[in-house]
Protein backbone atom coordinates (compact mmCIF):
# COMPACT_ATOMS: atom_id res chain seq x y z
CA UNK A 1 0.00 0.00 0.00
CA UNK A 2 1.80 3.59 -1.23
CA UNK A 3 0.94 6.73 0.09
CA UNK A 4 1.02 10.54 -1.27
CA UNK A 5 2.27 12.00 1.51
CA UNK A 6 1.64 16.06 1.76
CA UNK A 7 4.10 17.04 4.49
CA UNK A 8 1.77 20.70 4.68
CA UNK A 9 -0.96 18.37 6.36
CA UNK A 10 1.25 17.01 9.59
CA UNK A 11 -1.28 14.34 10.11
CA UNK A 12 -1.28 13.19 6.30
CA UNK A 13 2.45 12.34 6.77
CA UNK A 14 1.69 10.72 10.40
CA UNK A 15 -1.13 8.16 8.10
CA UNK A 16 1.39 7.42 5.67
CA UNK A 17 4.44 7.03 8.13
CA UNK A 18 2.11 4.39 10.44
CA UNK A 19 1.33 2.62 7.29
CA UNK A 20 5.25 2.18 6.39
CA UNK A 21 6.44 1.04 9.72
CA UNK A 22 3.08 -0.91 10.83
CA UNK A 23 2.32 -2.50 7.37
CA UNK A 24 -1.13 -1.37 6.48
CA UNK A 25 -3.86 -3.18 8.99
CA UNK A 26 -7.68 -3.80 7.28
CA UNK A 27 -10.38 -6.36 8.06
CA UNK A 28 -13.01 -7.67 7.06
CA UNK A 29 -15.46 -6.78 9.54
CA UNK A 30 -15.96 -4.00 12.69
CA UNK A 31 -14.93 -6.95 14.99
CA UNK A 32 -11.55 -6.89 16.27
CA UNK A 33 -8.61 -9.50 16.96
CA UNK A 34 -7.05 -10.26 20.97
CA UNK A 35 -3.56 -9.80 21.22
CA UNK A 36 -1.98 -13.68 21.12
CA UNK A 37 -2.29 -15.45 24.48
CA UNK A 38 0.66 -16.75 26.58
CA UNK A 39 -1.09 -19.75 27.75
CA UNK A 40 0.50 -21.36 31.24
CA UNK A 41 -0.40 -25.50 32.21
CA UNK A 42 -2.16 -23.59 35.73
CA UNK A 43 -5.49 -23.02 36.32
CA UNK A 44 -6.56 -20.28 39.06
CA UNK A 45 -9.82 -19.65 40.45
CA UNK A 46 -10.86 -16.27 41.89
CA UNK A 47 -13.72 -16.09 43.94
CA UNK A 48 -15.64 -13.72 46.05
CA UNK A 49 -19.04 -13.09 47.87
CA UNK A 50 -20.22 -11.13 44.82
CA UNK A 51 -19.68 -11.59 40.96
CA UNK A 52 -21.12 -8.98 38.52
CA UNK A 53 -20.45 -11.20 35.13
CA UNK A 54 -20.86 -7.73 32.63
CA UNK A 55 -25.30 -8.76 33.10
CA UNK A 56 -25.99 -9.35 36.45
CA UNK A 57 -24.91 -9.90 39.77
CA UNK A 58 -24.65 -13.44 41.57
CA UNK A 59 -23.57 -14.37 44.99
CA UNK A 60 -20.87 -16.97 45.82
CA UNK A 61 -19.26 -17.52 42.40
CA UNK A 62 -15.71 -17.69 40.75
CA UNK A 63 -14.15 -17.59 37.71
CA UNK A 64 -11.80 -20.10 36.06
CA UNK A 65 -8.65 -19.00 34.28
CA UNK A 66 -6.25 -20.90 32.06
CA UNK A 67 -3.94 -19.20 29.76
CA UNK A 68 -4.77 -15.52 29.70
CA UNK A 69 -8.76 -17.00 29.30
CA UNK A 70 -11.77 -17.51 31.41
CA UNK A 71 -12.88 -20.85 30.83
CA UNK A 72 -15.42 -21.39 33.38
CA UNK A 73 -17.88 -19.17 35.69
CA UNK A 74 -20.28 -20.47 38.29
CA UNK A 75 -20.54 -21.58 41.98
CA UNK A 76 -17.54 -21.42 44.45
CA UNK A 77 -17.91 -24.37 45.46
CA UNK A 78 -18.14 -26.25 42.21
CA UNK A 79 -15.60 -25.09 40.50
CA UNK A 80 -12.81 -25.25 43.23
CA UNK A 81 -12.10 -28.50 42.44
CA UNK A 82 -10.98 -27.91 38.97
CA UNK A 83 -8.78 -25.65 39.74
CA UNK A 84 -4.39 -26.23 40.23
CA UNK A 85 -4.66 -22.79 42.31
CA UNK A 86 -7.15 -20.99 44.40
CA UNK A 87 -7.67 -17.24 45.68
CA UNK A 88 -10.78 -16.34 47.57
CA UNK A 89 -11.15 -12.39 47.63
CA UNK A 90 -14.05 -13.14 50.26
CA UNK A 91 -16.10 -10.13 51.07
CA UNK A 92 -15.79 -8.32 47.57
CA UNK A 93 -17.03 -8.33 44.53
CA UNK A 94 -15.38 -9.43 41.00
CA UNK A 95 -16.57 -8.15 37.71
CA UNK A 96 -15.31 -7.54 34.44
CA UNK A 97 -12.92 -4.85 33.77
CA UNK A 98 -13.99 -1.98 32.29
CA UNK A 99 -14.26 -0.20 28.64
CA UNK A 100 -13.53 3.27 28.41
CA UNK A 101 -15.32 4.44 24.98
CA UNK A 102 -14.02 8.34 24.82
CA UNK A 103 -10.48 8.86 26.08
CA UNK A 104 -7.33 11.11 24.92
CA UNK A 105 -5.44 9.36 26.22
CA UNK A 106 -2.60 9.60 23.70
CA UNK A 107 -2.70 13.39 22.92
CA UNK A 108 -2.69 13.94 26.88
CA UNK A 109 -0.19 11.64 27.30
CA UNK A 110 -1.65 9.82 30.37
CA UNK A 111 0.49 6.82 31.45
CA UNK A 112 -1.76 3.87 30.14
CA UNK A 113 -0.38 1.79 33.52
CA UNK A 114 -2.05 4.43 35.58
CA UNK A 115 -5.37 4.18 33.46
CA UNK A 116 -4.93 0.25 33.92
CA UNK A 117 -4.41 0.16 38.03
CA UNK A 118 -7.53 2.11 38.18
CA UNK A 119 -9.55 -0.55 36.99
CA UNK A 120 -10.37 0.50 32.71
CA UNK A 121 -8.75 -2.51 31.08
CA UNK A 122 -9.74 -1.40 27.32
CA UNK A 123 -9.75 2.39 26.18
CA UNK A 124 -11.27 3.40 22.84
CA UNK A 125 -9.15 6.74 22.07
CA UNK A 126 -11.35 9.23 20.33
CA UNK A 127 -9.38 11.78 18.61
CA UNK A 128 -5.59 12.18 18.71
CA UNK A 129 -2.74 10.06 17.31
CA UNK A 130 -3.56 6.69 15.13
CA UNK A 131 -2.00 3.49 16.61
CA UNK A 132 -2.83 -0.07 15.44
CA UNK A 133 -5.07 -2.22 18.41
CA UNK A 134 -2.28 -3.10 21.26
CA UNK A 135 -2.58 -4.48 24.80
CA UNK A 136 -4.54 -6.72 26.47
CA UNK A 137 -2.17 -9.45 28.10
CA UNK A 138 -0.86 -7.21 31.39
CA UNK A 139 -1.21 -3.76 29.75
CA UNK A 140 -4.05 -1.35 28.89
CA UNK A 141 -5.91 -2.56 25.97
CA UNK A 142 -5.68 0.71 23.10
CA UNK A 143 -8.12 1.39 20.40
CA UNK A 144 -7.69 4.43 18.22
CA UNK A 145 -9.92 6.44 16.24
CA UNK A 146 -6.75 8.90 14.58
CA UNK A 147 -8.09 12.08 13.91
CA UNK A 148 -11.06 13.55 14.01
CA UNK A 149 -12.96 14.47 10.29
CA UNK A 150 -14.08 18.29 10.07
CA UNK A 151 -13.97 20.54 7.72
CA UNK A 152 -11.72 23.70 6.83
CA UNK A 153 -11.95 25.82 9.95
CA UNK A 154 -14.59 23.64 11.75
CA UNK A 155 -14.19 22.14 15.39
CA UNK A 156 -11.99 20.59 16.75
CA UNK A 157 -9.16 22.74 14.41
CA UNK A 158 -11.29 26.05 15.65
CA UNK A 159 -10.82 25.74 19.04
CA UNK A 160 -7.47 24.03 19.39
CA UNK A 161 -5.70 25.16 16.11
CA UNK A 162 -4.29 22.55 13.56
CA UNK A 163 -2.47 19.30 14.51
CA UNK A 164 -3.46 15.87 14.73
CA UNK A 165 -6.16 15.94 16.74
CA UNK A 166 -7.70 16.56 13.27
CA UNK A 167 -7.55 16.12 9.72
CA UNK A 168 -10.37 18.63 7.37
CA UNK A 169 -11.88 17.15 4.30
CA UNK A 170 -13.65 19.61 1.85
CA UNK A 171 -15.51 17.57 -0.25
CA UNK A 172 -17.37 13.65 0.35
CA UNK A 173 -14.63 12.36 -2.43
CA UNK A 174 -12.29 13.62 -0.10
CA UNK A 175 -13.84 12.15 2.75
CA UNK A 176 -14.14 8.80 1.35
CA UNK A 177 -10.43 9.17 0.65
CA UNK A 178 -9.35 9.59 4.05
CA UNK A 179 -11.62 7.09 5.57
CA UNK A 180 -9.93 4.77 3.54
CA UNK A 181 -6.56 5.42 4.69
CA UNK A 182 -8.04 5.73 8.35
CA UNK A 183 -8.96 2.25 8.56
CA UNK A 184 -5.89 0.98 6.38
CA UNK A 185 -3.59 2.66 9.35
CA UNK A 186 -5.40 0.87 12.02
CA UNK A 187 -8.70 3.49 13.03
CA UNK A 188 -11.09 0.84 15.11
CA UNK A 189 -13.84 3.40 14.68
CA UNK A 190 -14.18 6.37 12.30
CA UNK A 191 -15.12 9.80 14.17
CA UNK A 192 -16.60 13.10 13.31
CA UNK A 193 -17.33 16.75 13.90
CA UNK A 194 -20.44 18.57 13.31
CA UNK A 195 -20.05 21.27 15.83
CA UNK A 196 -21.48 24.87 15.42
CA UNK A 197 -19.55 25.76 19.12
CA UNK A 198 -21.37 28.71 21.08
CA UNK A 199 -22.97 26.11 23.61
CA UNK A 200 -22.45 27.91 27.27
CA UNK A 201 -20.55 25.64 29.79
CA UNK A 202 -19.39 23.53 26.81
CA UNK A 203 -15.71 22.56 27.59
CA UNK A 204 -14.86 23.21 23.94
CA UNK A 205 -15.95 26.92 24.90
CA UNK A 206 -13.42 27.30 27.84
CA UNK A 207 -10.80 29.42 25.98
CA UNK A 208 -9.98 28.02 22.29
CA UNK A 209 -6.08 28.03 23.16
CA UNK A 210 -5.44 30.78 20.13
CA UNK A 211 -8.80 29.13 17.90
CA UNK A 212 -11.46 31.13 16.05
CA UNK A 213 -14.77 32.25 18.10
CA UNK A 214 -17.93 30.36 16.95
CA UNK A 215 -19.91 30.01 14.61
CA UNK A 216 -17.63 27.68 13.37
CA UNK A 217 -18.41 25.34 10.05
CA UNK A 218 -19.60 21.75 9.51
CA UNK A 219 -19.75 19.46 7.30
CA UNK A 220 -22.64 19.29 4.87
CA UNK A 221 -25.25 16.08 4.93
CA UNK A 222 -23.62 15.06 1.89
CA UNK A 223 -20.03 14.72 3.45
CA UNK A 224 -21.07 13.25 6.58
CA UNK A 225 -23.32 10.62 4.33
CA UNK A 226 -20.22 9.75 2.37
CA UNK A 227 -18.44 9.03 5.58
CA UNK A 228 -20.81 6.95 7.06
CA UNK A 229 -21.25 5.05 3.73
CA UNK A 230 -17.71 4.36 3.31
CA UNK A 231 -16.75 3.56 7.21
CA UNK A 232 -19.66 0.79 6.96
CA UNK A 233 -18.32 -0.41 3.59
CA UNK A 234 -15.08 -0.64 5.38
CA UNK A 235 -16.77 -2.39 8.38
CA UNK A 236 -16.56 0.05 10.96
CA UNK A 237 -19.02 2.37 12.76
CA UNK A 238 -18.87 6.75 13.19
CA UNK A 239 -19.32 8.29 16.09
CA UNK A 240 -19.99 11.88 16.19
CA UNK A 241 -19.34 14.70 18.06
CA UNK A 242 -22.04 16.83 18.17
CA UNK A 243 -23.37 19.28 21.16
CA UNK A 244 -26.78 20.48 19.53
CA UNK A 245 -30.15 20.19 17.51
CA UNK A 246 -28.14 21.12 14.07
CA UNK A 247 -24.94 18.67 14.30
CA UNK A 248 -27.69 15.83 15.57
CA UNK A 249 -30.22 16.47 12.44
CA UNK A 250 -27.59 15.88 10.08
CA UNK A 251 -25.94 13.32 11.87
CA UNK A 252 -29.01 11.58 12.26
CA UNK A 253 -29.57 12.22 8.01
CA UNK A 254 -26.26 10.12 7.52
CA UNK A 255 -27.25 7.82 9.53
CA UNK A 256 -23.87 8.43 11.94
CA UNK A 257 -24.07 5.14 14.66
CA UNK A 258 -22.83 6.71 17.88
CA UNK A 259 -22.96 10.15 19.27
CA UNK A 260 -19.59 10.89 21.08
CA UNK A 261 -21.60 12.90 24.04
CA UNK A 262 -24.94 13.38 25.44
CA UNK A 263 -25.11 16.61 23.54
CA UNK A 264 -25.03 20.29 25.87
CA UNK A 265 -27.87 22.10 24.82
CA UNK A 266 -31.46 20.34 24.88
CA UNK A 267 -32.35 18.55 22.11
CA UNK A 268 -35.63 18.47 20.43
CA UNK A 269 -37.87 15.67 21.38
CA UNK A 270 -38.41 14.89 17.31
CA UNK A 271 -34.56 14.02 17.39
CA UNK A 272 -34.82 12.33 20.88
CA UNK A 273 -37.50 10.30 19.22
CA UNK A 274 -35.44 9.55 15.75
CA UNK A 275 -32.19 8.50 17.51
CA UNK A 276 -34.24 6.05 19.10
CA UNK A 277 -35.61 4.59 15.76
CA UNK A 278 -32.34 4.52 14.65
CA UNK A 279 -30.76 2.31 17.41
CA UNK A 280 -28.32 5.18 17.71
CA UNK A 281 -26.21 4.48 20.90
CA UNK A 282 -25.18 7.83 23.12
CA UNK A 283 -21.66 7.87 25.18
CA UNK A 284 -22.37 9.86 28.07
CA UNK A 285 -19.69 11.79 28.90
CA UNK A 286 -21.74 13.31 31.57
CA UNK A 287 -19.49 14.34 34.28
CA UNK A 288 -17.40 16.19 32.07
CA UNK A 289 -20.55 17.82 30.28
CA UNK A 290 -22.05 18.70 33.82
CA UNK A 291 -21.79 22.52 33.00
CA UNK A 292 -23.48 22.35 30.51
CA UNK A 293 -27.31 23.53 30.37
CA UNK A 294 -29.35 20.57 28.54
CA UNK A 295 -27.07 17.77 29.03
CA UNK A 296 -28.70 16.16 31.98
CA UNK A 297 -31.71 16.74 30.62
CA UNK A 298 -30.93 15.27 27.37
CA UNK A 299 -29.26 12.11 29.70
CA UNK A 300 -32.92 11.19 30.94
CA UNK A 301 -34.81 11.94 27.61
CA UNK A 302 -32.41 9.39 25.64
CA UNK A 303 -32.76 6.68 28.48
CA UNK A 304 -36.06 7.41 28.61
CA UNK A 305 -36.92 6.76 25.10
CA UNK A 306 -34.80 3.91 24.89
CA UNK A 307 -31.74 4.82 23.19
CA UNK A 308 -28.71 3.10 24.61
CA UNK A 309 -26.07 4.66 27.04
CA UNK A 310 -22.77 3.45 26.98
CA UNK A 311 -20.09 4.51 29.88
CA UNK A 312 -17.40 7.09 28.50
CA UNK A 313 -15.82 9.74 30.31
CA UNK A 314 -13.25 11.49 28.53
CA UNK A 315 -10.25 10.34 30.24
CA UNK A 316 -7.49 12.75 30.04
CA UNK A 317 -9.93 15.58 30.09
CA UNK A 318 -9.22 17.75 33.18
CA UNK A 319 -11.89 16.89 36.10
CA UNK A 320 -11.51 13.34 34.88
CA UNK A 321 -10.43 10.32 36.93
CA UNK A 322 -7.57 8.48 35.20
CA UNK A 323 -9.44 5.32 35.20
CA UNK A 324 -13.09 4.35 36.48
CA UNK A 325 -14.94 7.70 37.17
CA UNK A 326 -17.78 6.99 39.84
CA UNK A 327 -19.00 10.39 39.50
CA UNK A 328 -20.26 8.92 35.46
CA UNK A 329 -21.37 6.10 36.93
CA UNK A 330 -23.33 8.14 40.19
CA UNK A 331 -24.75 10.22 36.54
CA UNK A 332 -25.96 7.83 34.78
CA UNK A 333 -27.54 6.22 37.30
CA UNK A 334 -29.32 9.55 38.17
CA UNK A 335 -30.49 10.00 34.24
CA UNK A 336 -32.67 6.51 34.94
CA UNK A 337 -30.38 3.78 34.34
CA UNK A 338 -30.32 1.03 37.31
CA UNK A 339 -26.97 -0.01 39.00
CA UNK A 340 -26.72 -3.18 36.79
CA UNK A 341 -27.54 -1.35 33.74
CA UNK A 342 -24.94 1.28 34.55
CA UNK A 343 -22.49 -1.39 34.81
CA UNK A 344 -23.38 -2.98 31.85
CA UNK A 345 -22.88 0.29 30.02
CA UNK A 346 -19.37 0.06 31.14
CA UNK A 347 -18.90 -3.65 30.40
CA UNK A 348 -20.79 -6.19 28.56
CA UNK A 349 -22.33 -3.66 25.83
CA UNK A 350 -19.30 -1.41 25.49
CA UNK A 351 -17.50 -4.42 24.49
CA UNK A 352 -20.68 -5.22 22.28
CA UNK A 353 -20.44 -1.52 21.10
CA UNK A 354 -16.62 -2.10 19.75
CA UNK A 355 -17.53 -5.27 17.71
CA UNK A 356 -15.28 -7.54 20.49
CA UNK A 357 -17.79 -9.54 22.36
CA UNK A 358 -16.86 -11.53 24.69
CA UNK A 359 -14.66 -8.97 25.98
CA UNK A 360 -16.85 -6.88 28.91
CA UNK A 361 -17.97 -10.11 30.01
CA UNK A 362 -16.93 -12.85 31.72
CA UNK A 363 -17.65 -15.82 30.48
CA UNK A 364 -16.01 -18.58 29.05
CA UNK A 365 -13.59 -17.63 26.00
CA UNK A 366 -13.75 -13.87 26.95
CA UNK A 367 -10.21 -12.65 27.59
CA UNK A 368 -9.73 -12.55 31.65
CA UNK A 369 -9.86 -9.16 31.90
CA UNK A 370 -11.42 -8.73 35.56
CA UNK A 371 -10.73 -6.19 38.75
CA UNK A 372 -12.46 -6.60 42.60
CA UNK A 373 -13.26 -4.17 45.06
CA UNK A 374 -13.31 -5.01 48.91
CA UNK A 375 -17.27 -4.99 49.51
CA UNK A 376 -20.21 -3.77 47.32
CA UNK A 377 -20.00 -1.54 45.18
CA UNK A 378 -24.04 -1.09 44.49
CA UNK A 379 -23.89 0.41 48.00
CA UNK A 380 -21.21 2.55 47.13
CA UNK A 381 -19.82 3.29 43.07
CA UNK A 382 -16.79 5.24 44.45
CA UNK A 383 -15.47 2.26 45.73
CA UNK A 384 -14.82 1.08 41.57
CA UNK A 385 -12.25 4.28 41.33
CA UNK A 386 -10.27 2.25 43.83
CA UNK A 387 -9.96 -1.37 42.93
CA UNK A 388 -8.07 -3.80 45.41
CA UNK A 389 -7.07 -6.22 42.51
CA UNK A 390 -6.85 -5.54 38.84
CA UNK A 391 -6.25 -8.40 35.91
CA UNK A 392 -5.51 -8.04 32.74
CA UNK A 393 -5.46 -10.66 29.77
CA UNK A 394 -4.77 -13.35 33.13
CA UNK A 395 -1.76 -11.40 34.18
CA UNK A 396 -2.20 -9.88 37.77
CA UNK A 397 -1.08 -6.28 37.12
CA UNK A 398 -2.27 -5.07 41.50
CA UNK A 399 -3.32 -6.69 44.18
CA UNK A 400 -4.24 -5.41 47.55
CA UNK A 401 -5.65 -8.54 48.84
CA UNK A 402 -2.48 -10.21 49.82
Amino acid sequence: MSYFVDFARPYTAILALLALMTGAYAEEDRRQSYPSQEKTAETVLISAHRLFDGVRFHRDHAVLIEGGLITAVGPSEQLRKRAAKAIDLEDATILPGFIELHAHSLIRKVPPDVILRHGVTTVRDVGGPLAPVSGGVGKLRLLTAGPIITVQSGYPISAFGNGYIAESVDTPEQAKDLVRKLVESGAAVIKIALEPGGEPGAPWTQGHHGGAPPPWPIATPEIASAIVVEAHRLGKIVTVHIGENKGAAIALKAGVDEWAHVPCLEIDDDLIAQAARQKVRVVTTLDTMSHCPGTFTNARKLAKAGVSLLYGAEIAHVDIPWGIDAQELQLMHHAGLSIEEVLRAATSEAGKELGMEPLGRLQPGAPADLIAVKGDPEENLKMLEYPDFVMSGGVTVSNSFK
